[in-house]
């Protein structure tokens, strides 16, 4: 006979592994993206719009987060139905 309050504790503990190993793989997941900062000291910046179609959201985004100083592209990528624009802005 298995006491309900034994197999709540085994759910619980197995519960609390697989949050354990999902953070794990997320923070192991974030160690391969672009660098958080230029090796010129500017900082990048991640924007997403739809992978569909043309990329004109990301792209105005990036245009508008850098008032018109320009950027430079860092990264793309495409993830599922995300497009992914890693920008750093132009110094004036």
């Amino acid at each position: 006979m298995i006491r309900s309050g034994s197999l709540l504790f085994r759910f619980h503990r197995l519960s609390s592994t697989a949050g354990v190993c999902a953070l794990l793989a997320a923070l192991s997941a974030c160690s391969s993206g672009p660098p958080l900062f230029l090796s010129d000291g500017r900082p990048t910046v991640p924007v997403q719009c739809p992978a569909a179609g043309d990329h004109d959201s990301c792209i105005q985004q990036a245009r508008a987060r850098c008032a018109g100083t320009g950027y430079d592209t860092v990264d793309k990528s495409t993830s599922g139905d995300t497009y992914t624009l890693v920008f750093a802005c132009r110094t004036k």
